[in-house]
């Protein structure tokens, strides 16, 4: 843990909660993920609190999404196969960005594809929006082609990040699927392409059975299992990307609290995603960022960048490393 500094005055209070994500600036460390977060939520929070919004995905394409049932509770957890709908990037363009960049936060708009030439084709149709960032979505496991086996090929993650990189200068966040047997060479893939930070990690692909039908809850069949009992799975996927690239990582995965961010941050990431949670607490990421203070005071740091990786471990995080 690294010591605080007494000589000369402190942060200001805004001061202590930025953070980076290489050329971008955040005011504090906490987002939404993608596809749980609209310009809707203003009348229920005061958005402009964030550290950045991240749009749901965008595909160059119109798309209907998979069929009902989409989204159930489990045990600890959510399952959703919404199939990520889209009207497509002309009119999200028209229709949506506006709202979007009146919410007063840098904009991170998710790009979506089912195929490697897709998504540097919808970050074309996007070309001259005032976006902060884009992040791929080379993760969702529920779409109906490329979807789970792009996202899961080392090689496949390269090339995709690098056609987008061909074709915009703003930063690029990719984000991961932990449905691999290492998200460390995914991580490397990304940074292969040219992306400036990571995402770890995307939903877990899982299933639920409605026993008295015998049939899947779910309309897809499968879906992405996501929720609190996620976090010891993530963490350790972060701590393992940390010590193998040298770009930030944002970590994703069961955070409800303050503290769930101080803990992304010491296994390494440099902010953090908040997706299921909001579903039931849409305020829950301000209320987050309105304790962080509290949290650092309590670990005795004056900023969050202070926490950054700092975890003291003996053990190696190997992408090997499966069990204890």
């Amino acid at each position: 843990m690294q010591e605080v500094s007494l000589d000369g005055p402190g942060p200001t209070a805004a001061e202590r909660l930025v953070t980076r994500l290489g050329p971008l600036t955040l005011r504090n460390p906490v987002l939404p993920a993608s596809g749980c977060f609209g310009p809707e939520l203003a009348s229920v929070m005061p958005v402009d609190r964030l550290g950045a919004a991240v749009t749901k995905t965008v595909f160059s394409d119109v798309r209907s999404g998979n069929p009902a049932h989409r989204i159930t509770e489990t045990r600890n957890g959510m399952l959703n196969s919404v199939g990520i709908p889209s009207i497509g990037a002309t009119r999200w363009r028209a229709e949506t960005l506006p709202a979007l960049l009146d919410c007063g936060v840098p904009l991170v708009i998710s790009l979506g594809g089912l195929a490697e030439a897709d998504y540097r084709r919808v970050a074309e149709d996007l070309t001259g929006v005032p976006a902060a960032a884009f992040e791929l979505n080379v993760s969702c496991p529920n779409l109906e082609a490329g979807g789970v086996e792009l996202g899961a090929d080392p090689a496949a993650v390269t090339r995709t990040v690098a056609g987008v990189r061909e074709v915009t200068d703003l930063p690029l966040l990719v984000k991961l699927t932990p449905n691999v047997a290492s998200v460390v060479e995914l991580a490397q893939a990304a940074v292969r392409g040219g992306a400036d930070a990571v995402v770890v990690a995307n939903t877990f692909v899982g299933m639920a059975i409605d026993l008295h039908r015998r049939r899947p809850v779910i309309g897809n069949g499968v879906g992405g299992w996501s929720g609190p009992a996620a976090k010891p799975l993530i963490l350790r996927m972060v701590w393992q990307v940390a010590e193998a690239v040298d770009v930030p990582i944002v970590g994703c995965g069961g955070i409800t609290s303050a503290h769930d961010v101080a803990e992304y941050l010491v296994a390494g990431a440099s902010a953090v995603q908040v997706g299921t949670a909001t579903f039931t607490r849409p305020q829950i990421m301000t209320e987050i960022i309105a304790d962080l203070p509290r949290v650092l005071d309590e670990l005795g740091v004056s900023r969050v960048t202070e926490l950054i990786g700092t975890l003291r471990s003996d053990a190696r995080p190997s992408p090997e490393r499966t069990t204890p």
